[in-house]
């Protein structure tokens, strides 16, 4: 009879852990994926005549990858201009005071179908009061260049499909590794793209502050993202999923691959990364040994996502 209710006592547990940590993960899923719809206006200055209105999705900067757009309008007509050599160099200052940056596209491309011009950002920090960033742009119309500077939050990212990494490789190199879609993940398989970043080491400064070269990083070229996504949970066997491929550069500059969700919850993307000559310049192979009530390890460079 003792051995029949302890029996009894560990299944009950078992029924009760299982429905907690559904029940978490349902919660999670529902306040951690907020949808991004449009763009909308982050902020904007005004320089003279001329306003400058930088547009993010959902109107916020948030940690992580980030696409700008950037119009520069006649405040006189109300029209959007088509303006010259338009520059974008985020800035965020320590609280020692030393300054650093981030991935970013510094010559922004116009798009005429909108009327504004195109680049991204991937802010490696939040706000906070140990980090405060600043926009420094510039634009030339008429032949006369306008600089202009702006102070921003930059938000906690809350979408975890859209999270991010940086680190130091094996070449003793900076990188940082910012995922872009799916945005919402769907139970199937999904295109999972990456931007792959590196910051250039400064040469002797040749000009004033800002001095792009002092902040320079670059889209890491030809390297390949090795993908093997798992359900680190105790109650979920660290186990992987069927027809994941790994990330390899495309023509937009950016890494894309597939990474099959099979079910919904915390997912692990643990990747190796590799240079254009097959050597490992990040990562770790992930153990298939698990244990019971213990997390599934994970390896050396990883991304948590959950959906």
């Amino acid at each position: 009879m003792k051995m029949y209710q302890l029996f009894v006592m560990s299944a009950l547990l078992m029924v009760v852990s299982c429905t907690l940590d559904k029940t978490d993960y349902e919660n999670e899923t529902n306040t951690a994926v907020p949808e991004l719809y449009e763009f909308k206006e982050a902020t904007a200055v005004n320089k003279d005549h001329y306003k400058i209105s930088i547009e993010t999705l959902n109107g916020t900067f948030y940690k992580g990858y980030n696409e700008i757009r950037v119009k520069v309008i006649n405040t006189q007509t109300n029209e959007n201009i088509n303006a010259s050599e338009v520059t974008f160099l985020p800035i965020m200052t320590k609280g020692d005071g030393s300054k650093t940056s981030c991935p970013y596209q510094y010559m922004l491309n116009y798009k005429p179908d909108g009327k504004y011009y195109l680049g991204y950002s991937v802010f490696t920090d939040k706000s906070n009061a140990l980090a405060n960033w600043k926009l420094y742009l510039s634009f030339t119309v008429n032949q006369k260049t306008y600089a202009i500077n702006k102070d921003i939050a930059v938000n906690e990212q809350g979408n975890k499909n859209l999270n991010m990494t940086s680190f130091t490789g094996n070449d003793g190199e900076q990188y940082c590794i910012a995922l872009i879609a799916p945005q919402k993940p769907k139970v199937a398989e999904n295109s999972l793209i990456a931007g792959i970043y590196k910051y250039n080491k400064p040469a002797v400064s040749t000009g004033n502050f800002p001095d792009p070269i002092q902040f320079s990083y670059s889209e890491v070229k030809d390297y390949t993202l090795q993908l093997d996504p798992r359900m680190p949970e105790p109650s979920m066997g660290n186990h992987s999923s069927p027809n994941n491929r790994d990330l390899i550069q495309g023509n937009d500059g950016l890494y894309h691959g597939i990474v099959n969700y099979t079910m919904t919850g915390n997912w692990t993307l643990n990747f190796i990364m590799l240079n254009q000559n097959g050597k490992i310049i990040k990562g770790t192979k992930v153990s298939t040994d698990f244990t019971p009530g213990v997390p599934g390890g994970k390896s050396e460079l990883f991304i948590d996502t959950l959906f």
